[in-house]
């Protein structure tokens, strides 16, 4: 264990994210950032049972506010950042707004991480890596993503993205093509931020299909019970499945690596894989960055 060594993951207290924090925490000290106090309070007392060191930052990546207040809490704790990973995510079955009006998929899953990472960006040392969780989910050729009713990124513009309206012709389900187009624009972050901050390491990880994840936690409890005990036990039998477990190792071992590798898309087995034809477009890429930035620019933080 590396104790002088510092990994901050987001959305660490359930499913993959709480695996990935255990994991992590032997290889030096977490920043576990997340919404709920009491939840984030329990992951550090199991980390400190193991015998590993953590620290909690609360952050709403819904709240814009929230988002860079996190940040800048973090950076005042003045400790030496190796990596970052951005795995917080949520994936509601219908749609919702945020307290701006947003979309709460978007916001949550795009927008508030790359604010974060943007903020963190000129704190953390050369060398650092910063990991995103992504989807295969986004690209509209991947079969398995089709059978299971998404068709894929359905990307119109950043404003439309915040405002829940995507390109006609996707998905008959509430909440798959906000979910899909969130994970674009992860995606896209990580090939365009590897491209202009070559002193940083930027590269996305897609963990699999884990039923035993909490992020279907708004299915109902006929769903949820399948996925744990009868879906979960297979996913390892399975092409493209995981679970949490050998998802955190996945994650774990691209955030903690030395390569020098960045901009790289890795799938469920740690594997390099592509994204869909539109996001391996730079200029489609640079264009998502590009209006991030602007609607950000535009939001005051009281």
């Amino acid at each position: 264990m590396n104790s002088q060594r510092t990994w901050i993951i987001t959305g660490p207290t359930s499913g993959i994210g709480r695996r990935t924090a255990l994991e992590l925490a032997a290889h030096g000290t977490v920043v576990l950032v997340g919404r709920d106090p009491a939840k984030l309070a329990v992951i550090e007392r199991q980390i400190e049972a193991r015998g590993g060191r953590s620290v909690s930052v609360v952050a709403d990546f819904s709240d814009l506010g929230s988002v860079r207040r996190a940040a800048g809490e973090i950076v005042a704790l003045g400790l030496p950042v190796a990596g970052v990973l951005n795995n917080a995510g949520i994936f509601p079955l219908e749609h919702r707004t945020t307290s701006q009006g947003w979309d709460l998929t978007y916001a949550t899953n795009h927008l508030g991480p790359f604010a974060f990472t943007q903020a963190l960006v000129p704190h953390l040392p050369d060398g650092a890596n910063v990991v995103f969780v992504s989807s295969g989910v986004e690209d509209p050729d991947r079969k398995p993503a089709v059978m299971a009713g998404f068709r894929g990124a359905r990307f119109i513009s950043v404003e439309a993205s915040a405002r829940g309206e995507w390109k006609p012709g996707g998905s008959s389900r509430p909440g798959f093509d906000a979910y899909a187009t969130s994970k674009q624009g992860n995606l896209a972050t990580v090939l365009a931020f590897a491209r202009e901050t070559p002193r940083l390491r930027f590269n996305a990880v897609e963990p699999g299909f884990s039923p035993g994840s909490g992020l279907g936690r708004d299915a109902g409890p006929v769903v949820r019970f399948v996925s744990k005990y009868v879906l979960s036990p297979l996913a390892p039998m399975i092409k493209y499945w995981s679970t949490p477990k050998r998802a955190a190792r996945v994650l774990t071992e691209v955030l903690t690596s030395d390569s020098e590798a960045s901009g790289i898309y890795y799938d469920e087995r740690g594997k390099p894989m592509l994204g869909s034809q539109q996001v391996r477009d730079p200029e489609f890429t640079d264009r998502v960055v590009a209006e991030t930035r602007a609607l950000l620019a535009t939001c005051v933080i009281q």
